[in-house]
């Protein structure tokens, strides 16, 4: 199980506050993978499908200058 991932909006959508960001992860709306180290970069993911592999995620914000970070479960 890797750390965390970095997420940018999918499909144009950007967010003004982290509450904002967070809700639409928790509704499972897509994100994109911008993480070079994961081979997941550049594709379209889902809280679910990220919950299992991902302790955290970070989700860019308000045109990718502000950052929020969501966890998904407990390191063991």
């Amino acid at each position: 199980m890797n750390g965390s991932i970095t997420l940018t909006p999918a499909y144009g959508r950007d967010y003004r506050s982290a509450a904002d960001a967070k809700a639409d992860f928790d509704a499972q709306k897509d994100f994109v993978v911008a993480d070079f180290l994961s081979p997941w970069c550049g594709r379209y993911a889902t809280k679910a499908e990220l919950a299992k592999d991902y302790v955290e995620v970070r989700i860019r914000y308000a045109k990718l200058t502000k950052v929020t970070v969501v966890k998904l479960k407990v390191a063991a």
